[in-house]
């Protein structure tokens, strides 16, 4: 069961895509995280800088690892693991490539997030795994984060 309400969300500014060419595994690409936000009730603070290394799978489908760090407001920093998919239609994702704005809801965009803290008014969060619905922009990844319950 998944929280019905996001224990916060992420804004992420990104980088461009660097591109690393087709490997055995398919098109490895890395893209920066270069900040961004962190909001909601159980915990506010900044992105600091981390990556995510994707593969673009032969049939189609984005394979996602970020990690990164929060540093709470309050103090503190968490570490984010981060491993998701993302896929849809060719034409949506082919304007997603181009930048373009495309309603969230006509791609699949979900991510498996874990964390790692030694702040300990954020220790609850070394006890739980999240789910992650996200949105790409040009620059940005939009995420709503739900404790998996």
């Amino acid at each position: 069961m998944i929280s019905p309400a996001p224990i916060f969300t992420i804004h992420a500014e990104v980088g461009e895509i660097r591109h690393f060419g087709q490997t055995p595994y398919g098109e490895r690409r890395v893209i920066d995280i270069l900040g961004g936000r962190v909001d909601g009730p159980r915990l506010k603070g900044r992105i600091l800088p981390g990556a995510d290394w994707q593969i673009v799978r032969p049939d189609g489908v984005t394979d996602l690892q970020a990690r990164y760090a929060i540093e709470a407001d309050q103090g503190g920093r968490v570490l984010v693991t981060s491993d998701g998919l993302r896929h849809g239609p060719p034409e949506v994702l082919a304007a997603l490539g181009r930048g373009e704005a495309v309603d969230p809801s006509r791609y699949y965009f979900r991510t498996l997030m874990r964390f790692e803290t030694a702040d300990p008014s954020h220790a609850w969060l070394n006890r739980i795994l999240a789910l992650g619905t996200g949105a790409r922009d040009k620059l940005a990844v939009r995420l709503s984060v739900y404790e998996i319950l």
